[in-house]
């Protein structure tokens, strides 16, 4: 059986700006022994004329037995170019998408600015549901910001309102960072993250970092059954700083969750 853990690209930013570093880069992923990646933050992706194309990353991926099993794309191509969003996945064989967050304007507006959010987000997801494809919502911290008399979290608006469609693409590091139990957000969302994000958390030099997943103090022994109860089908390793090479941090954190037989 094929494991369930895949790397998110975004680990690897700067190592796949050209379609050379790519196919290197994704070699080095095969022979850590992960199975899948989610394309996200992939230069030779990206811009007008991408050097890489979905059709070649696909051959790419399929010559290094890799699967495509998420992406992070713009909301706004997701609202406007929806079809062609939707052959870009199809030729990549992805039946994943989300985006990165809310930020700027939008998160500004505070509660509001969710709720419009979760309103304009029904009809795309309808969309990209009829061909196949389920949307996610990628978390950070700032999400678990509270609001109103009652208290709320944006990220409660997100749950409640955007339910049942609306996937949650769970960063588990950033809702422990926010202060919050990521045991008791996951079991709040069974059937509703077919995809998370993972990291640890270690403390360096007297304060938390980024770490590869079994080097810091986040609680896997607990958090693994969680995700596995909730219907996780992947787990993205992604770590946004590493303090040594992104690749060794990689194999690092794939050897330690090997143990948990993902």
């Amino acid at each position: 059986m094929r494991s369930k853990l895949a790397t998110q690209m975004y680990t690897i930013r700067d190592f796949v700006t050209t379609q050379k570093d790519l196919a290197e880069s994704l070699k080095k992923i095969a022979d850590i022994g992960y199975p899948a990646v989610q394309l996200s933050a992939v230069g030779a992706m990206n811009g007008e004329k991408p050097e890489v194309s979905p059709k070649l990353a696909r051959q790419m991926l399929d010559d290094n037995g890799l699967k495509c099993i998420a992406t992070h794309r713009s909301w706004d191509a997701l609202v406007n170019s929806t079809e062609s969003e939707i052959d870009f996945h199809h030729v990549l064989g992805c039946d994943f998408v989300a985006i990165g967050g809310i930020f700027g304007e939008r998160h500004a507006q505070g509660a509001e600015g969710y709720k419009s959010f979760v309103a304009e987000a029904k009809p795309v997801i309808a969309k990209l549901a009829a061909d196949g494809l389920r949307f996610g919502y990628h978390n950070h911290s700032h999400e678990f910001e509270r609001y109103g008399a009652e208290r709320k979290t944006f990220f409660d608006i997100l749950v409640t309102e955007g339910a049942p469609d609306l996937m949650i693409e769970m960063d588990v590091y950033w809702v422990e960072h926010a202060g919050f139990n990521p045991i008791r957000i996951i079991e709040q969302l069974h059937g509703r993250l077919p995809v998370i994000h993972i990291k640890d958390k270690e403390v360096a030099e007297g304060g938390p970092v980024m770490a590869p997943i079994g080097e810091g103090n986040l609680d896997w022994p607990n958090l693994i059954p969680a995700l596995n109860a909730a219907g996780t089908q992947w787990y993205a390793v992604e770590q946004d700083v590493c303090r040594r090479d992104p690749f060794d941090c990689l194999k690092s954190s794939f050897d330690f969750l090997s143990g948990f037989k993902l």
